[in-house]
């Protein structure tokens, strides 16, 4: 399946659209923030990745905001008829 997937295509543009303006509106430094969409056996899984000491921010006390984040951007994978995970890496 995956093998017919454009490598530069957004899997789920929607869902990454609106992560990418959740998460910006957060950090201290938005230019830095990044989304890739990988394909992992009909699982879209998002990876952001933010500038040193956002990633703080974007998790949250006890992980709540990053729960938060990832509550939103499942709902707005169903526009894409799409399964979404979302992963927060520290760059």
């Amino acid at each position: 399946m995956s093998d017919s997937v454009n490598a530069n295509a957004v899997l789920a543009p929607v869902a990454t659209s609106v992560l990418t303006h959740i998460v910006r509106s957060i950090v201290d430094t938005p230019d830095a923030v990044k989304v890739e969409s990988l394909n992992d056996e009909g699982k879209i899984i998002l990876e952001v990745r933010v500038a040193d000491g956002d990633l703080g921010r974007v998790i949250g006390r006890r992980g709540r905001t990053a729960q938060s984040i990832r509550a939103v951007v499942r709902a707005a994978a169903s526009r894409d008829n799409a399964e979404v995970d979302v992963d927060f890496l520290d760059d």
